[in-house]
């Protein structure tokens, strides 16, 4: 019972920190429906893409790692977890480092490596979870219903495989929230996080297959791609969506998730506290 308690006394800042982050961003609205809207345009585009290529002569009777099916299906899902990128830091971080309150987070009586990661995977969270809800109920519902089948988000082939996607995704975001951690260490550092972003979010776009599936890629590349940790936003998500890893390969592709988060958020710890310990405020 004192073990218990004691375990829910530790955690309850850093759970209320998730929480308050998680329903502020959802009062953004507005621009979760601009999110929406833009990625759908740009997710038609994509789609349009894949179809001519997919169409054209040269490949129309070629074995392909990922089907035209498959393609477009990743292509919704891709604009729906568009978020999960860590291409920039937290804001409400940058803004603490430019104005100087990062001080009061020093001050705290908590782990402040803990209390930023809370409020990062918060931020991530109430921004994924309306996007992809709506993403699914325009790209794999209201598409069929325009007779638009064939470009529409089609389901898992096994709830097998829905299982061990949606068990991914929470993966997905921890693996997401370590990367944003180590972007706003990194601003703290700088004092400025605009330079961080401009280079590290072409990276991001290309490694972790939002701009085209790792699977497209060639096949002498396949294995460096994936046990790459930005791999494990998008790409092994889909893999296990399709079916195409499975059994022990399944397994193997989750533990890369969980394998990378720990590295990265063990780094990020570092690096957090000797960049907290040279810290100079402005201005005090």
């Amino acid at each position: 019972m004192n073990t218990g308690s004691s375990l829910r006394d530790v955690t309850r800042p850093y759970v209320a920190a998730f929480a308050s982050r998680f329903l502020q961003m959802l009062q953004y609205r507005t621009a979760a429906l601009a999110g929406f809207a833009t990625q759908c345009w740009w997710g038609g585009i994509k789609v349009m893409i894949f179809a001519a290529f997919y169409g054209g002569s040269a490949i129309a009777g070629a074995s392909t790692s990922m089907s035209l099916a498959q393609a477009i299906t990743y292509t919704w899902l891709a604009q729906g977890l568009l978020v999960l990128l860590p291409w920039l830091g937290d804001p409400e971080v940058a803004q603490a480092v430019r104005t100087g309150a990062v001080a009061y987070d020093r001050l705290r009586p908590v782990d402040a490596y803990t209390l930023w990661f809370t409020r990062s995977a918060g931020w991530i969270a109430a921004r994924l979870l309306p996007r992809v809800v709506l993403m699914a109920a325009f790209a794999a519902v209201a598409l069929p219903l325009a007779g638009l089948g064939d470009w529409a988000w089609q389901l898992p082939p096994s709830v097998a495989a829905g299982a061990a996607f949606m068990l991914s995704m929470v993966f997905a975001l921890l693996l997401s929230t370590s990367m944003v951690m180590l972007l706003n260490v990194a601003a703290t550092a700088a004092l400025n996080e605009r330079g961080i972003s401009a280079v590290a979010t072409p990276a991001v776009i290309v490694l972790s297959g939002n701009l085209l599936p790792l699977a497209l890629l060639p096949d002498a590349w396949q294995t460096a791609l994936l046990i790459q940790p930005l791999a494990g936003l998008m790409d092994i998500p889909a893999r296990l969506y399709f079916g195409q890893l499975s059994g022990w390969q399944a397994v193997g592709g989750l533990g890369l998730q969980c394998f990378w988060t720990v590295v990265l958020v063990a780094f990020g710890r570092f690096t957090m506290g000797r960049t907290m310990r040279s810290l100079q405020i402005q201005g005090g």
